[in-house]
């Protein structure tokens, strides 16, 4: 007979979960709930696991071929407002303040984050130059301002209809807005530059990069415990 599978593991044990077809349909019927809020399909080996509540700190992989399926989320809606907080903080001082100096035979340069994009536009490569804006500037922002809304509707509640309907916005746009927002390309690009340029001139980081770091950290914390799946169980409250 067919049976689902469910293997939790942490740091300290494993515990498997056993249920058949049968007992699956039945635990969905009796807590009243669909069908696709009791089972999950591994993304890798499409085996049906059955799904089960999980404390804080353990997750949830699949007892075929060691896959991540799911956990609970451990950073709580006041975490992630902090982390937003910070990072919204940052964002003015990383895009307009100095990133790099040169020093090279007495001259001095230095440029901003927005100011290399528009120098790139100038040059010729205004796809170059409008895709670093948007992937270093225009994005990140979009995307902690978009989580910011997500956690304060939550935090007031979906019960408005007008709630809910920007609250479903949000987060239809959310991968869209993860995937353009590419804060680590730049950074390592920047980190390049430098290297290749300390041959033949003295270069210099300024308080643009110690905020633009900061603001990669924080976006990166941000995306790392912000749960797409969880944000979404909010509208069933």
């Amino acid at each position: 007979m067919l049976e689902f599978c469910f293997q939790v593991a942490c740091s300290h044990y494993e515990e498997y979960i056993i249920a058949t077809p049968d007992q699956t349909m039945k635990a969905a019927k009796s807590t009243q709930l669909p069908i696709e809020q009791t089972v999950i399909l591994c993304p890798s080996c499409d085996l049906l696991v059955s799904k089960q509540n999980l404390s804080t700190k353990v997750r949830a992989i699949c007892p075929r071929c060691d896959t991540f399926l799911f956990d609970t989320p451990y950073c709580s809606l006041n975490g992630m407002l902090a982390i937003c907080i910070s990072a919204i903080a940052m964002l003015i001082p990383a895009n307009y303040l100095p990133i790099i100096e040169m020093h090279f035979l007495g001259s001095i340069r230095a440029t901003t984050l927005f100011q290399s994009a528009v120098t790139v536009i100038e040059q010729g490569y205004w796809f170059v130059g409008i895709a670093v804006i948007v992937a270093s500037t225009i994005a990140p922002a979009i995307l902690i301002f978009s989580i910011l809304a997500q956690i304060l509707l939550v935090k007031r509640g979906l019960k408005k209809k007008w709630h809910r309907n920007v609250f479903i916005s949000l987060l239809s746009f959310q991968k869209l807005l993860t995937e353009l927002t590419m804060l680590e390309i730049y950074l390592l690009s920047l980190l390049v530059t430098a290297f290749q340029l300390s041959d033949f001139a003295d270069v210099q980081f300024n308080q643009g990069t110690f905020c633009f770091v900061m603001l990669f950290l924080s976006t990166l914390f941000l995306l790392r415990e912000y749960n797409l799946a969880h944000m979404w169980t909010y509208l069933d409250e």
